[in-house]
């Protein structure tokens, strides 16, 4: 049964408030849904009124796409169900669910579906754009392991699409965002995981980061791709016990079948560059995943940028460094994600997702407290995000992708994505959304031209 709420009713301004803090916008409407049928009924309103119209997942979106000034939100978020099929290892989860939901129903029989790294992302967004996490090099991006998805489109209508049906309209919902309908339910494949899995933490702090780094990419040009590495630089929040200045963490997980050759695989990279601490054990997937949540809680604002790159020379990595030590608030941290593995065995071409060989995609996420400080902490995140661009390769990582994205949209979109993919997408875009519906999110504008890009 849906629920409507609007300005001056109860609730509604917990209700209009999205996860990053500094999108403050005011809906004429906010509808609460929970069935097709109710969703198809929200399209039609929407459309028939001429209200702009936000969907809303988990509500984690980092641009704060799942909200609009002066329109219509269908809120997804109370829609949230997943049920888990362990012989098969299929699970079917609904478009309100967060990672959370998701690990909480797939852990207690031994399985794990390949998903991002903080657990109250939204399932949706995070699947619609990719999905990279500690499982990307064992498994694939979560896009890699949707076996189907229905979606309600513009006009209404309810499309199943798979490998077999539909698959052009597969493909595009693969990396393409939520450009072509209202994703109602999404069937993934799932891994079976140990209930010990293994992971692990080598902490560095600054003096060590040089060498520690040029290890780690040494260490990473021949991992298996059961072992998946993210290097990561913040300022640890007091309840982590790591102090109160800014560290280098190089986390490991490693998803095969012996803990040891894990452990082994991690005992190397310490020796190699001995660290200040170490964490290294088997643990809970659950406890795993929401480990950084603390780093992310509802109401933070939030600039991000992200970057890929073929390879880590050492002048680039110490432009990361250096932009690193400079950090004094915490929560804004900086990623640098190894890809390959599985992610990479699939050909670039199969889905919309801008890079599958680049070796590395760097995220910058700018969060903070305080509305005093935007400027200057959006500009610490720009003036970074400006000194590394020239090393990068093409491709940016649309989940990875914050609010006031400068210059022009296409051209934004054309970075991201490349002049095929983007070619293919607009021609999938006019198919199913001639009229632009759907365009509160990293926009694929079905007027734009095509006759003009690169080939």
């Amino acid at each position: 049964m849906t629920v409507l709420i609007r300005p001056g009713d109860a609730g509604y301004d917990d209700a209009r408030r999205v996860w990053n803090g500094m999108i403050d916008r005011r809906p004429a409407e906010i509808v609460r849904a929970r069935s097709v049928a109710e969703v198809q009924a929200v399209v039609a309103d929407a459309r028939a009124r001429g209200l702009r119209l936000a969907i809303r997942g988990g509500g984690h979106n980092v641009a704060g796409n799942g909200t609009v000034d002066d329109g219509l939100v269908l809120d997804l978020r109370a829609w949230n169900e997943v049920a888990v099929d362990a012989d098969r290892r299929v699970v079917r989860i609904a478009p309100g669910a967060v990672l959370a939901d998701v690990d909480r129903a797939t852990a207690p029989v031994g399985l794990a579906v390949p998903i991002g790294v903080v657990s109250q992302t939204g399932m949706a967004g995070l699947t619609l754009g990719g999905g990279v996490g500690w499982l990307t090099r064992a498994y694939g991006l979560t896009i890699d392991n949707l076996l189907a998805a229905e979606l309600v489109t513009a006009n209404g209508d309810v499309v199943r699409t798979s490998a077999d049906e539909h698959p052009e309209l597969f493909w595009g919902i693969r990396g393409g965002g939520g450009n072509f309908g209202v994703v109602t339910s999404f069937e993934l494949r799932a891994y079976p995981l140990a209930a010990g899995f293994f992971a692990g933490n080598l902490i560095y702090r600054r003096p060590r980061w040089g060498d520690a780094l040029l290890a780690w990419r040494d260490w990473t040009a021949d991992l298996p791709p059961d072992l998946t590495t993210i290097a990561t630089f913040l300022l640890p929040p007091p309840s982590w016990g790591l102090g109160d200045e800014v560290v280098l963490l190089l986390g490991a997980t490693w998803a095969g079948p012996d803990p040891e050759d894990g452990r082994r695989l991690l005992e190397g990279l310490a020796d190699a560059a001995p660290p200040d601490e170490r964490v290294i054990e088997q643990t809970a997937w659950v406890a795993w995943q929401s480990g950084a949540d603390e780093l992310f809680p509802k109401g933070v604002r939030a600039y991000w940028r992200n970057a890929s790159f073929d390879a880590l020379d050492e002048g680039l990595l110490g432009t990361i460094a250096r932009h690193a030590g400079t950090l004094d608030w915490t929560r804004t941290g900086i990623d640098i994600h190894l890809m390959g593995g599985a992610l990479a065995a699939v050909p670039d071409e199969a889905t919309a997702y801008p890079n599958r060989t680049a070796r590395f995609l760097l995220n910058i996420y700018g969060t903070w407290d305080e509305p005093d400080r935007d400027a200057e902490r959006i500009a610490w995140v720009r003036a970074f995000h400006a000194d590394v661009m020239p090393s990068a390769a093409q491709g940016q990582y649309v989940n990875f992708l914050g609010l006031d994205q400068d210059g022009d949209p296409r051209a934004a979109a054309l970075a991201a994505y490349g002049p095929a993919k983007l070619r293919r997408l607009i021609a999938l875009k006019r198919r199913y959304d001639p009229e632009n519906v759907f365009r509160l999110n990293h926009n694929v504008d079905p007027t734009w031209v095509t006759e003009d890009l690169p080939i």
